[in-house]
């Protein structure tokens, strides 16, 4: 009897002690669980917070496709970039920047993936005054990568950063958003006023995307010392001008015509091999 009561006594203490076992394994195990969760969530807001780097990383470089999933992403229709301070002729350079035809180039650590270039000229008309013009053009090119999607699709979202990006600088007046036709895949001129200590600014940035390129074009004049302020549509036009050159010449480094007339986007035929680099960065730094 007595043996009995002490393996009653004995079971009921085994019992308890496997019901605190598996309390303390299930309370261990919470934490874990929040932890996954909270890094999944951080990581979520990370991609939609980070859209810009998210861009540029493409541009540099990431996660190569897997070759049995990229036959479902469109290939990209350009493979390089041509030489930023070439894109544009002597004749446009003269016309746009008459005292600095000669072009600076801006570092890249990927000169098939980014590539940039500008001008200034200093007009200077003595005592009447001096007319001022900067002139910068930036090209940025994708590649069609599994995680990211076509080069075309991730062009085109940069393309609308871009022209969001100009229309938000800070102390822009009579900002005017110009939507281009017939030039590349798809184009907008965005012009305001910034007024500086120097003078009156005129800004032109125009944006376009051809296939899987963005090319942002800046630039901005000055009267300054009492010259005369240039007129607003004639510097858009030399800017509109300009960027169908720069268009022009990212397809002639592939071997297509120079023309920087509309483009249809590859996107719309049947879908080929992704290239296996994924490919933008960031726009042009507004100066002047």
């Amino acid at each position: 009897m007595q043996r009995a009561a002490q393996r009653d006594d004995r079971a009921r203490r085994e019992m308890r002690g496997k019901r605190l076992s598996r309390v303390l394994v299930c309370a261990a195990a919470v934490p874990a669980v929040l932890i996954t969760a909270a890094c999944s969530s951080g990581s979520g807001d990370s991609k939609d917070k980070g859209t810009g780097s998210s861009a540029q990383q493409s541009a540099s470089g990431g996660t190569k496709p897997s070759g049995s999933a990229s036959s479902s992403v469109q290939a990209a229709a350009y493979k390089k970039l041509p030489d930023a301070c070439s894109v544009l002729s002597n004749k446009t350079l003269t016309d746009l920047v008459p005292q600095g035809t000669s072009g600076k180039k801006g570092s890249s650590d990927d000169p098939s993936s980014r590539a940039s270039c500008s001008w200034n000229s200093l007009d200077n008309n003595g005592v009447k005054g001096s007319q001022f013009r900067w002139l910068n053009v930036s090209l940025l090119r994708f590649d069609s990568d599994t995680t990211r999607g076509s080069g075309e699709a991730q062009a085109h979202t940069y393309f609308g950063q871009q022209v969001k990006d100009a229309e938000g600088v800070d102390g822009a007046k009579n900002t005017k958003n110009i939507p281009l036709s017939g030039t590349g895949s798809e184009a907008t001129a965005v012009r305001y006023d910034l007024q500086k200590k120097e003078g009156l600014f005129k800004q032109q940035t125009v944006v376009a995307r051809v296939e899987n390129v963005v090319v942002t074009l800046d630039f901005n004049g000055a009267g300054l010392a009492g010259e005369k302020t240039p007129d607003a549509d004639d510097l858009t036009n030399s800017a509109e001008q300009a960027i169908k050159e720069a268009i022009g010449a990212v397809s002639s480094a592939n071997g297509g015509s120079s023309s920087g007339g509309s483009s249809s986007d590859s996107s719309a035929s049947p879908s080929k091999s992704a290239s296996s680099s994924p490919s933008p960065s960031k726009s042009a730094t507004k100066k002047g």
